[in-house]
């Protein structure tokens, strides 16, 4: 269920903490679910009227941060809705304190690339933010992690105001 009622159509972008609800998202997209009750983890939804439509994760660890488990219902794609959630992850890191952004994808890489993410080494997430719940899943299963593709972003000039 929503924080407060959203107007129909109306696209709204929240932070949830319903870990079950996030866990239902995740696990209908085959997404993975380990970790997402990390206490320092900040989840995200996205509303098209009531409707969860997409969600996002975020890992952070003191000036570094890591995007996991960004999903839109595939229906709700090519509408701004990941790209509003990927902002709304931008600024959820920064205000945590976090000067860089990492992530890992096996798919969506031109995505993120569009949103200003490049490619690094995976080891440069891993020795990055070590600790955080995906890093220590995929460090725990190197066979997984060397499927993935790492990316980074760095937001140390977010809401930097210049004259």
């Amino acid at each position: 269920m929503a924080i407060r009622k959203h107007r129909a159509g109306e696209l709204v972008i929240e932070q949830t903490r319903d870990l079950a609800r996030v866990r239902e998202m995740l696990a209908r997209a085959g997404m993975l679910t380990d970790g997402i009750e990390w206490p320092a983890a900040c989840y995200i939804f996205a509303h098209v009227g009531d409707e969860a439509v997409g969600v996002i994760g975020v890992e952070s660890k003191i000036d570094a941060a890591l995007i996991r488990s960004l999903h839109v219902n595939e229906s709700m794609r090519r509408r701004g809705i990941g790209g509003a959630l990927i902002a709304a992850a931008r600024k959820a890191a920064h205000t945590r304190g976090a000067r860089h952004l990492y992530l890992f994808s096996t798919e969506a890489g031109g995505f993120f690339r569009r949103h200003g993410f490049t490619t690094v080494a995976v080891a440069d997430v891993i020795a990055a933010i070590p600790g955080v719940p995906q890093v220590e899943y995929y460090r725990a299963r190197p066979q997984e992690l060397a499927r993935e593709l790492a990316y980074h972003l760095d937001i140390s000039r977010d809401g930097v105001i210049e004259r």
